[in-house]
């Protein structure tokens, strides 16, 4: 098993390239299934998830083509010749479900183990089932496999979701492109991921308003055709990289990046005495001042990311004075804070919140990445760590970082790749 071995970082200083969005991506590639015209994707990182997407749809029948190196992908699905994902898969990565929504819309069924992915809480299905059971589908669920049928077709209904859940509201729109009639998706997730899934599916020939807001109405086509499209940059590794040079100091330039899908996370560094500036060229991020405490709850989008929370709880372990954070979305997505006590960062969890009392310094020492964000905030507090810290189980980081440890070098970081003997 690989893993990373970090020093402690002086102020960091240069130019790094966000990647394209992976929760963007993965989405988008399912929906290339819903035409048997070729699709032709851009802004595609080679990230783990992304290889075992694409073989998915390999294993249904479409024919992939990805070149790495430009970040392009080609998927042409002529036909498809199966409706069932394969349980190696579907426990990889929690995205395989989203090919339901395609397969019911091409073949009127699909048979999915229940997904897998990184052990963040309890991500139920039940909104995905409601919203096809709304639109004539029936719901079996046998030996840990959900097998969807629309014998008669899908057809346009009102939906409520109980929660803004983003794969629901992707599942419901990816059925609803082909579906008779018109659906309307109430409560609907409103994140940037969901507004670019609607231009690519805009640019297929869906007839889908109203994305970005809590109300989406999607009319219903005969038929899609094939597209080119390129994924937004990804909010969350910009994050990521905004919150090191946060915690580090210095000056860093980040291209390829969206302000507008970044305002919470800028709300608060800019609390934390961070300076972000817009320029033509991207987003400069600064700090020469000490930190400042902060108070966040992670929220569905427009509020504080999820996604963000475990790099912010390691940005308040190293400011001096009380934060607190409050985890709404998800009930066990403080796994990190105990590899963080490892390294001596003082944190209490209190139900949902936890609370930090900032050091100045972190010591560096061995610690397992859970999750792929929970392995994020430990490269970022290796970097306020005196000495050496080795995180194991990198694997997770690597389903949603593209080359994190190359970018990191480049901005004056020691760290380096390693196997275990």
């Amino acid at each position: 098993m690989e893993k990373f071995i970090v020093k402690q970082a002086q102020p960091l200083h240069g130019n790094v390239k966000i990647s394209g969005a992976k929760n963007a991506v993965l989405p988008i590639l399912t929906a290339s299934i819903l035409t048997q015209e070729r699709c032709e994707i851009a802004n595609v990182p080679p990230l783990r998830d992304v290889k075992e997407m694409l073989g998915l749809l390999e294993g249904l029948g479409a024919a992939v083509k990805f070149d790495e190196a430009a970040e392009c992908v080609q998927v042409e699905a002529k036909q498809l010749n199966t409706c069932e994902v394969p349980q190696t898969q579907a426990a990889k990565m929690r995205a395989s479900f989203l090919s339901a929504g395609p397969l019911l819309a091409r073949l009127r069924m699909a048979k999915i183990p229940m997904p897998g992915g990184c052990p963040i809480g309890s991500r139920p299905i039940d909104l995905h089932l409601k919203g096809f059971s709304a639109m004539g589908v029936v719901c079996r669920l046998e030996h840990g496999t959900v097998e969807l049928i629309a014998k008669n077709g899908l057809k346009g209904k009102n939906i409520y979701l109980d929660f803004p859940s983003v794969g629901a509201t992707e599942n419901i729109m990816l059925a609803a492109t082909l579906a008779k009639g018109t659906t309307v998706i109430e409560n609907a997730a409103a994140e940037p991921e969901i507004v670019d899934l609607a231009n690519f599916l805009r640019k297929m020939g869906a007839e889908i308003t109203g994305d970005g807001t809590d109300t989406i109405e999607i009319c219903g086509v005969k038929q899609l055709h094939g597209a080119t499209h390129c994924v937004i940059p990804d909010r969350m590794e910009a994050g990521t990289f905004m919150t090191a040079v946060a915690i580090t100091g210095g000056d860093v330039l980040l291209t390829n990046v969206c302000e507008e899908h970044l305002k919470p996370v800028i709300a608060k560094l800019a609390e934390s005495n961070v300076k972000i500036e817009h320029l033509p060229e991207g987003l400069r991020v600064s700090r020469k001042g000490k930190l400042r405490p902060i108070q966040l709850k992670t929220m569905p989008f427009p509020g504080f990311p999820t996604d963000m929370q475990a790099q912010f709880m390691s940005l308040a372990a190293v400011t001096k004075g009380t934060s607190v954070i409050t985890e709404t979305v998800f009930e066990n997505r403080f796994l990190h804070a105990g590899e963080l006590q490892r390294m001596g960062a003082d944190i209490k969890i209190d139900s949902r919140s936890a609370i930090i009392e900032g050091k100045e310094e972190l010591t560096g020492t061995q610690v397992r990445a859970t999750d792929l964000r929970a392995g994020a905030a430990l490269i970022l507090s290796a970097l306020a760590a005196k000495g050496e810290t080795e995180i194991s189980d990198i694997y997770h980081i690597e389903r949603g970082y593209h080359h994190i440890d190359e970018k990191l070098r480049a901005l004056g970081v020691d760290i380096r790749r390693t196997k275990d003997l």
